[in-house]
């Protein structure tokens, strides 16, 4: 019996605006920048009116990605609330999909921004097994002090008290046609340091660490009267890290060289170091294992892989033959792409935007034992 499941960073499925950019310059977006706007007034018009000219496109494409993914049971990052996850299934996935996810499970996390992880779930599989939910944890509110994960490393900026996980770890307990299957879904801290200096991924590291330490921590606590041929789990997600990179080199003019960096230390480490949990993407060849584009002019450009579907050592010892796919279409033209593994983009895709998202969905057939 086999389900299918996806992971899938969305990018900013809000369902209201932000204004802050009219005084907080970082905040504005490019376009805007452009103009010369006086009042506070004109600025919310302006704005409210490129964020609605621009949705529309965005979010069909989003929903392409999806409707190619054909997930089963979809885990996806950055959602505003679950009013914005249902106008979206009813907006644009009906349109793509007909009726499928009928089950949404989202709850309110630590994220400053508002941007929550989210399930949906299909009645049944595309084979017609039942997809029973048992039960939904939320993890949001476990501090590092709840599970000794304190640590000085940590930054001058994190106390004891501080919650571990910078949005949540959701935890679905299943039942497909009978079988357990227990999904965890997370969204692990950025890259990014806040301090504008420096090197964010490393700055940054810890509090990622942190945060794997304590998913494993909450995994383990769950299965620990459970011998392991017995753990049917998933850890599904947007990790903000990886393991391995692509550098990418050069520009459209000269051509572009493709160099594979291993073995780069990783908050995945926590995962994988000891086989607690298997990455089933190294499957795929190393040019071709990539979630993300990121460029910040030619200097400065990698791909990588930020998304992963990672497997219990049980799960992944009987699909071991099993490659997930990753749906690339969405993506912008300006992510540059190895040669062999070009893809053909969505009608109306842009240079920049629109876009299906930033990141590419990652799904999988999986095969219950």
């Amino acid at each position: 019996m086999s389900l299918r499941i996806a992971t899938f960073n969305i990018e900013n499925l809000v369902n209201r605006f932000d204004f802050s950019g009219f005084r907080n310059n970082l905040r504005a977006d490019r376009v805007i920048k452009l103009f010369d706007i006086k009042t506070e007034h004109d600025y919310k018009t302006l704005e409210a009116a490129r964020v609605i000219a621009t949705t529309d496109d965005t979010r069909q494409l989003s929903a392409l990605a999806i409707a190619d993914a054909d997930a089963d049971i979809l885990c996806l990052q950055e959602v505003d609330s679950l009013e914005a996850l249902k106008s979206f299934e009813y907006g644009y996935l009906f349109r793509m999909m007909g009726a499928g996810y009928r089950q949404h499970f989202l709850v309110e996390g630590n994220d400053s921004r508002g941007i929550d992880v989210a399930v949906l779930l299909r009645s049944e599989t595309r084979h017609g097994e039942p997809i029973e939910v048992v039960d939904v944890h939320s993890h949001a509110a476990l501090t590092y002090q709840d599970l000794d994960l304190y640590d000085p490393e940590l930054g001058d900026r994190v106390n004891p008290r501080d919650r571990v996980f910078k949005r949540d770890c959701l935890e679905l307990e299943l039942r497909i046609g009978g079988r357990p299957l227990t999904v965890y879904v997370v969204h692990f801290k950025s890259m990014t340091s806040g301090r504008g200096e420096g090197d964010g991924r490393t700055q940054t590291m810890p509090i990622r660490i942190a945060e794997a330490k304590a998913v494993r921590q909450i995994i383990e606590k769950r299965f620990a009267d459970r011998s392991p041929v017995n753990r049917n789990f998933v850890i599904c997600g947007d990790m903000n890290d990886y393991q391995e990179r692509v550098i990418v080199r050069g520009d459209r003019r000269h051509g572009y060289e493709f160099i594979h960096q291993d073995g780069l230390p990783s908050a995945l480490d926590v995962f994988t170091d000891d086989g607690f949990a298997v990455n089933p993407m190294n499957t795929r060849d190393p040019l071709d294992r990539w979630t993300l584009y990121h460029a910040r002019g030619p200097e400065e450009q990698h791909l990588c892989q930020l998304d992963y579907i990672l497997l219990s050592q049980h799960l992944a010892g009987r699909n071991v033959d099993v490659v997930p796919d990753i749906i690339r279409n969405g993506q912008p033209f300006r992510s540059v792409f190895p040669p062999g593994y070009e893809t053909e983009r969505y009608p109306r895709i842009g240079w920049d935007r629109p876009k299906a998202s930033d990141h590419c969905p990652v799904v999988m057939e999986l095969f219950l034992p």
